[in-house]
Parts: structure tokens; sequence; C-alpha cells
């Protein structure tokens, strides 16, 4: 085996700080093929095929490239210390250098170099390289931490709950605040809100209440892909879920990104168990909310609350007390924006700016009479909501 191979693979063991970048696969791959014996070629031509395998799974040939995102990505003891604002112990400091450039010489491993050991003359898949300085893109990254983060959220913008944990959506929505027509006024005080969050000053948790198809789980996906190059995430959590709110605080209270937790649809049929959840973690809970966090909830109900004749007569001595502490619920939003149905003026704009944006031109009069007929037909009333169908409705009848 060639002298170059000889010396990483005597290194690979020594892992410390970046030790985390084997749970991927190719990585894995990688540093198995450098131990590989070249005498056993069956063997070696294997582990060889193994790791282009992994490689080209990536949907990159680039080992280059594959190593730094790795790198930029990984969640460990040094960007953990460096986000919080703290100085890293010299030793780990010390470490972490000596690993980037050992990192910065794998990523530089040849297909070559491998092939050279091969007692074989027919094809063999190979991958590239490229000439990048991923000890400078490394520490230009963790200059950079309240803009890119690090670990899962680095790599995406928007995320649930699964088995208490947050998973990346793979297929976000795309939505756009361009795209969306009509309630300025609203949605205006829902971003500068959200822009506060961002540049770190106080921000309120919101309420986005109102009418079905208004916009307002809308508004909010659209915030986040506005302003996720500027650190912004989004992590939703259910109804059912909101008992995982304090633990998923205590995750990313000291990550350096500005986080929006999502509850969308929400309402109450009674004082349930996750009802004294939500409320301990909007106010008054132990673990205080951290300051890179703000909840966003959208409801069709102000007070969040599916109220019954059961609940206000009930056998509850106190019941008076009991429909205050459900009614006081949205207070502890400290922003309120409500969405309600637009009148036949604003449905009709809202359905010109959609046709105008998709290239639909018709007389005013008569795109204002098929949108009025559409949401009678349909049955949805005037709504953005409804008026995107009206206009999707147009686009299928021009095809």
């Amino acid at each position: 085996m060639n002298e170059k191979i000889t010396r990483l693979c005597q290194k690979r063991n020594l892992l410390v700080v970046f030790r985390g970048l084997a749970r991927d696969e190719a990585f894995r791959r990688l540093l198995i093929l450098l131990g590989s014996d070249t005498e056993e070629q069956a063997d070696y031509m294997m582990e060889y095929s193994n790791f282009v395998d992994e490689l080209y799974e990536t949907g990159n040939s680039n080992l280059t490239e594959h190593i730094l995102k790795l790198v930029l990505e990984d969640e460990n003891v040094y960007i953990t210390h460096a986000a919080n604002g703290k100085t890293p112990d010299p030793k780990i400091q010390e470490c972490m250098l000596h690993e980037l450039q050992y990192l910065q010489e794998l990523s530089q491993l040849t297909s070559d170099d491998f092939i050279s050991e091969m007692d074989y003359d027919d094809f063999v898949p190979e991958w590239t390289t490229s000439p990048i300085d991923i000890i400078g893109s490394y520490m230009e990254r963790v200059s950079l931490i309240g803009k890119y983060g690090y670990g899962k959220y680095s790599r995406h913008k928007m995320f649930i709950v699964k088995e208490s944990e947050t998973v990346p959506v793979k297929y976000p929505d795309p939505q756009k605040l361009s795209e969306l027509y009509g309630y300025e006024r609203e949605r205006k005080a829902v971003i500068d809100n959200t822009i506060a969050l961002i540049e770190g000053r106080p921000a309120q948790n919101v309420l986005l209440y109102g009418d079905a198809g208004t916009g307002k789980s809308s508004t909010v996906k659209a915030l986040v892909n506005e302003y996720h190059d500027r650190g912004l995430r989004l992590i939703e959590v259910t109804k059912e879920q909101l008992r995982d709110i304090p633990a998923i605080i205590d995750e990313i209270s000291n990550n350096p990104l500005k986080f929006i937790i999502f509850i969308d649809d929400l309402s109450f049929s009674s004082i349930e168990d996750c009802f004294g959840a939500l409320k301990a973690t909007l106010e008054g809970s132990v673990s205080a909310r951290a300051d890179n966090i703000a909840i966003y909830a959208t409801s069709n109900r102000r007070h969040l609350i599916k109220e019954s004749f059961s609940d206000r007569e009930g056998d509850d001595i106190h019941r008076n007390d009991t429909m205050q502490e459900m009614l006081s619920l949205s207070a502890r939003f400290g922003l309120r924006v409500n969405f309600s149905r637009p009148d036949k003026k604003s449905y009709t704009a809202i359905a010109a700016e959609l046709a105008r944006s998709k290239g639909i031109e018709l007389p005013e009069d008569e795109l204002a009479l098929k949108a009025e007929q559409f949401a009678i037909s349909s049955g949805n009333g005037r709504s953005p909501r409804t008026a995107k169908q009206f206009v999707n409705q147009l686009l299928s009848e021009e095809r």
C-alpha cells in the first residue's frame, strides 16, 4: 500500500472532535477502505466499490465536497462551545485543528490512489476531488455560526416532532411571502415580530386567529422560507405533542439560530392536560422561554376553546373561574392577529393578483364575476384559499 494511504490509515482511529462524521455511511466506508488489506484483492475491491456506492448515493461523486459538507454540519464539542460564546479548551482547539488538517488530506484522496493497488485492468468506478480549503471554510462557518447554526438545524429549515425528537421535513412547503396577497397590515405585524426575533430583540409569542383559508398557516411557513438564510428555523408540533415543548426548548435554547415553535389549528374542547402544558410554556413555567424562541399558533377561534353549554353550566362550583381560566389562554400570546374572511372587494382583488401572477389575462369585470361564482358554487365562501382554487381552475381550463 502506498505511503500516503498508510499514513492516513494510521490516523483514522484518532478522530475525537469529528468522530461523529463516521455516522455518515460514505465516510465510514472510506475509513474501512483505508484499512483494507491490499493482498486480499477480492475483499479490497469489494471495500472500494462499497465506498464508491455510498458516495454515489449522496448524489455527488466529489469526495472533497462531501467531506466539507459533513464537517460544516457536524455537531461537536468545539462548535457547541463556540456557538455559546465560550472559549474552547486549548487542548480541544488544538485537537480540532489537527483533525481538520487530517480531513483536508483525506478529502484529497483520489481514485487512482486506490486503483494503483489493484491487479486489475478493466473499468473501475471513480470519484472526483476539488482544491477546497476545509480548514478555512470551517473557521469561516464558526465566525458565522448565528446565521448557519450547526448539526441538523444547519441542514434543514423546517422540522416536525416524531417520538419526542425533532426530525427534518424532507419536502417543506415552498410558500413565499411574495405569493400571498391581501392582509398586508396583519401580515406586517407578524413579519415585524419575526424580524425582532431574528435580530435578537424582544419578540412576542403570536396567535394568528380567524376564518379558515385566510392564510394564517401559509404566513408562518412563508416567513421561514423568507428568512431561513438569516438563521430562522421552524419546529411544528401538534396539540398532542405540547408536552414535548419543554424538552424541545431545552435542546435548542443554546443554539445560535432562531426558532419558531409552530402549533397549527390549535383549539381545546376543555381544560385538557396539554392545555396546562401550553399555558406553562407561554408564561410561568420553571424553564423560562429562551430569547431565540417564539411560539406561533394558528386557530379558527380567538379564545382557542370549543365552548359548549355543559362547559358553561357544569357542576364545578367555581365554573366562572374555570371559564375564565379557559378563555385567558389566548391572552398569554403577546401578539394576537385577526385574519377575518375578506369582503367581496378584497376577495376579488386577491383573485386578480393571483391571476396576474400566473399570467392569466381576463377583463376585470369578467374575472370578478367568475371569482364570485366560484366562491358560491364551491360552497367555501370568499377566502384567499378559494381565490387560489379559482385561479388553479382557470389554469387547468387553459390547458
